[in-house]
């Protein structure tokens, strides 16, 4: 009985529990004041922090539940009881629960917490590379699903032939643009390339950028002189539902020449209106970007699309794997991580940014191309 109450002693301590608990207290009584809901957007605020708070608890409380599972079992085995079984399971379920909860402590960046704004782009080698930006647009949208993510696709330009020349896509959910900075950079494909006659082993690469989504309350000043607004015909596949108007919107800020676009939508308003948050995103990113130079991330994903400036392979011949160069994390089952198993390599990322610490030389198979 000690030994357990010690356990959930310190699970309290990691968790920081009565510290919680006191911060959602407070957040109750100013709940419950009648003038709490005379400012809607600050009463969502509170709300959100209340149920993070909650969530943060109730976490707490559940792993306490299983270290104690956990100890009593340990009791049970010194007894002579057979639990080995049983014992392994709990310490499994419990291990992923503890990484699991420790990638929410390491996305404590400014802007982890918000949604994320995608950019897919293919490197050179036209079908081959197209191909692959739109197998890793595949990727994130089942990682999204897996996550009960929102996806919003807000511009898609479909390649010649095969695959997609460049698209853009909103993910909305919590800690949504934290965990996907792991993908920031350029991705690297080897495989048997179904387009090639002879069945040649092929190398492609596509770049993936990130952007927080930026809410109102931060301030970006964006003059309409510094705008030009393009719109044009939204492309498709045609057939009934083919959009007849000039719906499509391109925005350029003339200053930075950031160029932003969204045909989603039928309505151009709304398609304005998603531009210009993608436009708020980037310019605020780039603001950002000029005043911490020592911020590597942004710089990795503006490496050249080519041999050497990768941060992942996937290689699916002659062996298969997936290996991430910067964390030295290799998973054998590449098919697992290009479904959207990505959980495993953001949380081995998030440790190594925070940390320092990798998983070890490698066995240099992916040196393949």
């Amino acid at each position: 009985m000690g030994r357990s109450a010690s356990k959930q002693t310190l699970c309290g301590a990691i968790f920081d529990a009565p510290a919680k608990k006191a911060e959602f207290d407070k957040l109750d009584a100013v709940i419950s004041s009648p003038d709490f809901w005379n400012q809607p957007e600050n009463s969502q605020k509170v709300m959100q922090e209340r149920k993070r708070l909650e969530t943060a608890i109730a976490d707490e409380a559940k792993v306490a539940a299983m270290v104690s599972d956990i100890d009593t079992l340990f009791e049970l085995g010194r007894e002579g009881e057979s639990v080995e079984v049983e014992l392994g399971r709990e310490l499994k379920t419990l291990s992923t629960r503890l990484e699991d909860l420790e990638t929410g402590m390491l996305l404590s960046g400014e802007h982890d917490h918000r949604n994320a704004i995608v950019t897919i782009h293919p490197g050179a080698g036209g079908t081959e590379s197209q191909d692959w930006a739109e197998m890793l647009l595949r990727m994130y949208m089942r990682w999204a699903e897996r996550k009960k993510f929102e996806v919003v696709v807000t511009d898609r330009l479909e390649g010649e032939g095969a695959g997609i020349k460049s698209v853009t896509f909103e993910l909305n959910g919590e800690n949504a643009y934290g965990l996907l900075t792991s993908e920031v950079g350029v991705h690297r494909l080897v495989r048997i390339s179904p387009f090639d006659a002879a069945a040649r082993r092929h190398t492609s690469f596509a770049s993936v950028f990130v952007l927080p989504e930026i809410d109102d309350e931060i301030v970006i000043d964006i003059k309409d002189d510094d705008l030009r607004v393009d719109t044009f015909r939204a492309s498709g596949a045609g057939g009934q539902h083919v959009n007849r108007t000039d719906s499509a919107i391109r925005i350029t800020h003339l200053p930075t020449n950031i160029v932003v676009q969204c045909q989603n939508e039928r309505s151009q308003h709304k398609n304005r209106a998603s531009a210009m948050k993608q436009l708020r995103a980037k310019m605020y990113e780039h603001e950002l970007a000029k005043k911490r130079a020592e911020d590597r991330i942004l710089e990795d994903s503006k490496l050249g699309i080519n041999f050497g400036s990768q941060i992942r392979s996937y290689v699916l011949a002659p062996y298969r794997m997936a290996k991430d160069h910067r964390t030295k994390l290799s998973i054998g089952d590449v098919d697992r991580v290009l479904e959207g198993d990505l959980d495993q390599m953001m949380h081995a990322f998030l440790v190594f940014r925070k940390t320092g610490k990798t998983f070890g030389a490698g066995d240099g198979k992916d040196d393949a191309d």
